[in-house]
């Protein structure tokens, strides 16, 4: 056998070895919490908890379409930041064509903000919109 077929069964055993070694530590670990686990059954133990507060109502309540609108413009808009930061590494090396590149990459963020607001993407709750009234019919 060559080195290299050496080192590459070397290199199996230990990756084998490995796994088998995961899989024993989280079957410990499971087993060791069912038996040393608290055993309290009771009424109060099955009621779901968080935060100190009992719960009120249907746990399948309705959200608003514009909570998901606003964190998707929450991500877009946190990716923009994580661009600018890279461009704000590079700024020596990538020089005026750099500049100018963030520039209009802002700008057209800028123009999407914009929109978004004009179309009331940002609006968190409804706005008053007034009806048009209709005025009674003049009978002639």
């Amino acid at each position: 056998m060559s080195t290299d077929a050496i080192t590459l069964s070397a290199q199996q055993w230990a990756t084998g070895f490995f796994i088998v070694a995961v899989f024993g530590l989280v079957l410990l670990m499971i087993g060791l919490s069912h038996f040393l686990g608290g055993r309290s059954r009771g009424r109060e133990k099955n009621i779901p908890f968080e935060s100190g507060i009992l719960g009120a109502g249907s746990a399948r309540q309705r959200y608003s379409v514009k909570f998901y609108l606003v964190a998707m413009l929450f991500v877009i808009f946190d990716i923009e930041a994580v661009f600018l930061f890279a461009w704000a590494v590079s700024v020596r090396e990538v020089g005026w064509s750099g500049f100018w590149g963030a520039a209009i990459f802002i700008f057209i963020l800028l123009v999407g903000l914009l929109y978004d607001s004009r179309v009331g993407a940002l609006d968190w709750a409804p706005g008053n919109r007034s009806k048009p009234s209709r005025a009674p019919a003049r009978a002639s």
